[in-house]
């Protein structure tokens, strides 16, 4: 949004992506010093209240030169893009003072319909043509089996098989046909355990909307992948369109619900999922989390229940900067599932009983809980009736 701001010629807006968080407080590390010590920090964020709502300023960018990938120019300098390919390359191009577009093929003016433009020249002043082949970045098949469409016969570990207990019980929160945000990792294995015959309406921060499953072997196309740089496939009705808009979607409260992991969330549903602070980590940006989290859309976090040492993933108050305060509504874990009462906390709502008592969960926990007095057995999506999924 900052870069598609900058080249709109508007130098500043408001946003709600960030609120109460270290990006409005100013201390968000931007680099450190070659001892491994703070160098950049960000400032304070100003900020405003609209409709009863808190709002975060947000300077634009501008660039000298911008670098963007596309399929086919014209000798004006007009893109054309395949599939996901467009993502940020048209707010790159918009904001920088000059643009250099690399292309797959160079045409002459008119040989792209005027439909078939996604990038005005206007916004181009070199076009070279690529030498080298387009590559995928994180090469995933589906686990599917290509001729039955069922699961693979595969040998899983233990971590596999406990990552797939979360996947198949998060892929309960879903119904036909609404529009959802998976996120990287847990969230979006819950899209391999949709019943035969729903309309899953994926949405991906990278600009599509029909986001399919992960390709089989020789299906893969490098102009087709997710949020998170992996290989996928597209359903029918699929909409291809820039990141400013994809996340203009999230911002605007037209998603029905968002999956997310957690290295944190705690009783309030605070959740924490972008950066673990610590001298000399690399320092990367927190993605499309807080966009994610800007609004009261529902929000289902899967995660863990402890980390690797054994530490509580449910806390009582995060340590790892938030991602966003109060906006989580539903966690669930291997062992059991909560739900997120803003003002009181959890409620632990599913219970993996065969595993684990409510008195030891308590142990593995870093926050109280109450327990729902109609307490249901932990469930999975291949184990229930139809009804309950309606």
């Amino acid at each position: 949004e900052r870069l598609r701001a900058g080249g709109a010629g508007i130098p500043a807006f408001y946003t709600p992506a960030g609120v109460n968080t270290i990006i409005e407080s100013g201390q968000h590390i931007i680099a450190y010093d070659k001892n491994g010590y703070p160098r950049i920090t960000s400032a304070p964020k100003e900020s405003r209240i609209f409709d009863n709502k808190k709002y975060i300023l947000e300077r634009a960018i501008k660039g000298r030169c911008g670098l963007v990938k596309a399929h086919r120019a014209d000798k004006f300098g007009n893109l054309q893009f395949r599939k996901t390919s467009l993502n940020f390359n048209k707010a790159v191009a918009m904001a920088s003072d000059f643009t250099i577009a690399e292309v797959e093929e160079i045409v002459e003016i008119g040989a792209l319909r005027p439909e078939e433009i996604h990038v005005s020249g206007i916004y181009v002043q070199a076009v070279i043509k690529a030498e080298i082949e387009s590559r995928i970045h994180k090469l995933v098949f589906t686990a599917k089996d290509e001729k039955t469409n069922g699961a693979a016969a595969v040998k899983k570990d233990q971590r596999t098989l406990m990552r797939e207990k979360i996947a198949k019980r998060g892929a309960m929160e879903l119904r036909d046909g609404i529009v959802v945000n998976l996120g990287i990792g847990l969230p979006v294995m819950t899209a391999d355990y949709v019943p035969e015959g729903w309309r899953l309406w994926m949405h991906s921060e990278n600009g599509v909307l029909g986001l399919g499953r992960y390709p089989f072997p020789g299906e893969q196309d490098a102009d087709c992948i997710n949020a998170g740089k992996q290989s996928c496939t597209l359903v029918e009705g699929a909409a291809m369109f820039d990141s400013s808009e994809a996340f203009g979607m999230i911002r605007g409260g037209h998603l029905n619900m968002k999956m997310l992991g957690a290295m944190q969330v705690n009783k309030y549903g605070d959740l924490a999922n972008w950066i673990i602070p610590g001298m000399g980590k690399n320092v990367k940006g927190m993605g499309g989390g807080m966009d994610l989290v800007s609004n009261d859309t529902f929000c289902v976090v899967l995660t863990q229940h402890t980390t690797k040492e054994g530490e509580p993933k449910i806390v009582e108050n995060c340590t790892y900067p938030v991602t966003g305060k109060n906006c989580v509504h539903r966690i669930i874990t291997e062992l059991a599932v909560f739900d997120v009462d803003r003002m009181n906390g959890l409620k632990l709502i599913e219970l993996d009983d065969d595993k684990i008592s409510v008195g030891e969960l308590r142990k593995i926990t870093g926050c109280e809980f109450t327990v729902d007095k109609n307490l249901r057995k932990y469930q999975q999506i291949d184990e229930v009736d139809d009804d309950i999924l309606k």
